[in-house]
C-alpha cells in the first residue's frame, strides 16, 4: 500500500485508514520511523543522520507526491 521510494535498502510508503498527523513511514533491515509530512521530523522510531538527510532531500524533491499519496489512502483526515 502507497509504496513512494526506495532508498538503498529502506522504502518510503503510506499507509491508508493511518493516524495523524499526516506522516509517512521508513523501513528496512533494522528501520522502522515515521516521519511528518509537513516538517520531515521523525515522530516513532529512529533514523541514522544520513539516511534522514537523504529522506529529507527526497522529501524536498516529492512533496507533492507524497501529500497526494497521503491524501488518496486517508482521506478522512486529508493533509491540507
Amino acid at each position: 500500500m502507497g509504496k513512494l521510494a526506495t532508498i538503498g535498502k529502506v522504502t518510503i510508503r503510506v499507509f491508508g485508514n493511518d493516524h495523524l498527523p499526516p506522516h509517512f513511514h521508513v523501513k528496512g533491515a533494522g528501520i522502522d520511523a515515521q516521519l511528518s509530512i509537513e516538517t520531515v521530523e521523525v515522530i516513532a522510531g529512529d533514523l541514522p543522520a544520513a539516511l534522514h538527510k537523504e529522506i529529507r532531500a527526497w522529501v524536498a524533491a516529492n512533496r507533492p507526491a507524497l501529500v497526494t499519496e497521503w491524501n488518496t489512502w486517508n482521506p478522512h483526515v486529508p493533509f491540507a
